[in-house]
């Protein structure tokens, strides 16, 4: 395809660039199948159950850890992992301006006084520089977020978290089987939280876990999600204030499936992930994917981080040409909100823990302003979901010739725009 403006885009009405489909997601197998009915058919739905033991088993080898446990969700996982590792009412914990609203509210809902620090605008992660500049007397952990298909500075943190003897708990929903130089994620700090949730790339429908190398972060764990009993048999009290947050052993059947499959899954995204990268590199356009950094020696997509630049798209919106690319089958989308303006976390209303807490100390979320969270949230960042990564290589090419269509045609995209100013945000 040559620059010119003789294809006719598809938001004009032309053919979409991409005619190849990538699979659904979730996969599913017969395996599944017969061994869902089988537990089924037993009764043994949940308390610690054969598939629970097996999978937690194997999930800490894949890791490299000592520790796995499951839990009903990977929001009570940050939860848990927190007061596992020693937060308590009152103490400080930092997280990234870009997460999801749940990595903040799991930090609030066990009494923690929650800092917002600004993100490296290349990875979207959180800025070891930002969270040197954040950390006060009261600081006790760092809530660091492996988002999207990029790894946080974990060197430059875990120092921060020795000089100043804080705890460190990865949030790692996105990273299943992500390494940082040799080490897996959600391994490197003291606990590692991930979850199940069904877009995940190890999915349960919904579900969550705790990775851990500590004997004591793991029994008080443990404890705290298994209504305060303590790991063994018998089962004997471990005198915590615990609930009931366990898995069930039909979701633990579905996550020994997918566990099976991860390892090649991984190394197909990585593959597709280079591929998509490698493709927009040579374009030159305004859409580039994040630059890798050479100490992540393995990455697990959730998604390719991606970069926009309106300049090079002549001034067109984010939103203009992520529409125009979605039109020919491109189907990117934005990253999450900045934490504290999200829609999601109404932190005023009554249900929340926040009006309840000291007013001298609370934080002023909604007069924040982090301007490298703000501009990728707002203006540059994007992201290509990971089911697009599981396709054939054909398929990939198909998105980054899609890509070249629209850089080809932007002045057609522009003026497209110019005779609809009225027309709304795209809000696929």
């Amino acid at each position: 395809m040559t620059a010119g403006t003789q294809t006719r885009l598809a938001i004009e009405g032309g053919s979409r660039a991409v005619t190849l489909r990538h699979s659904p997601w979730p996969i599913t197998t017969d395996w599944e199948v017969a061994r869902m009915e089988d537990v089924v058919r037993t009764g043994a739905w949940s308390w610690v159950g054969q598939h629970e033991t097996t999978f937690c088993h194997d999930f800490a080898q894949f890791l490299g850890c000592s520790h796995c446990l499951c839990l009903c969700n990977g929001t009570v996982t940050i939860q848990m992992a927190l007061q596992a590792v020693g937060v308590k009412p009152g103490d400080e914990v930092i997280v990234p301006g870009i997460t999801w609203p749940a990595t903040l509210q799991a930090a609030l809902d066990v009494g923690a006084n929650v800092v917002i620090a600004d993100v490296d605008p290349e990875t979207m992660c959180l800025d070891p520089q930002a969270v040197a500049d954040a950390i006060t007397p009261r600081t006790r952990a760092l809530l660091p977020v492996q988002l999207y298909g990029c790894m946080c500075d974990m060197d430059a943190l875990m120092v921060l978290a020795r000089a100043h003897n804080l705890r460190v708990v990865e949030d790692v929903a996105h990273q299943h089987g992500s390494v940082w130089r040799g080490q897996s994620a959600g391994t490197i700090g003291d606990a590692g939280s991930f979850s199940f949730q069904r877009s995940k790339t190890l999915t349960s429908g919904e579900g969550g876990a705790i990775a851990c190398n500590d004997e004591g972060v793991y029994q008080r764990a443990f404890a705290l999600k298994h209504v305060g009993w303590a790991p063994g048999a018998p089962m004997t009290a471990a005198n915590l204030y615990g609930h009931n947050y366990r898995i069930t052993e039909m979701q633990c059947v579905l996550l020994r499936g997918g566990l099976s499959r991860l390892p090649e899954q991984i190394a197909i995204r990585e593959e597709n992930a280079l591929r998509f990268a490698a493709g927009l590199k040579e374009l030159g356009g305004p859409l580039q994917a994040a630059r890798r950094d050479p100490r992540v020696t393995r990455q697990a997509y959730y998604a390719v981080t991606l970069h926009f630049d309106p300049e090079k798209a002549g001034g067109l919106t984010r939103e203009q040409y992520s529409k125009a690319l979605a039109a020919e089958g491109v189907g990117v989308g934005d990253p999450y909100d900045p934490v504290y303006a999200s829609p999601l976390l109404n932190l005023a209303d009554s249900t929340s823990p926040v009006p309840y807490r000291d007013p001298e100390w609370a934080e002023y979320y909604a007069g924040l302003r982090l301007p490298e969270t703000e501009k990728a949230a707002r203006v540059t960042g994007t992201t290509l979901p990971h089911p697009h990564l599981l396709a054939e290589p054909a398929y990939i090419d198909q998105l980054v010739l899609a890509v070249r269509k629209v850089d080809d045609n932007l002045t057609r995209v522009q003026r497209y725009y110019a005779d609809r100013p009225t027309e709304k945000r795209d809000t696929r």
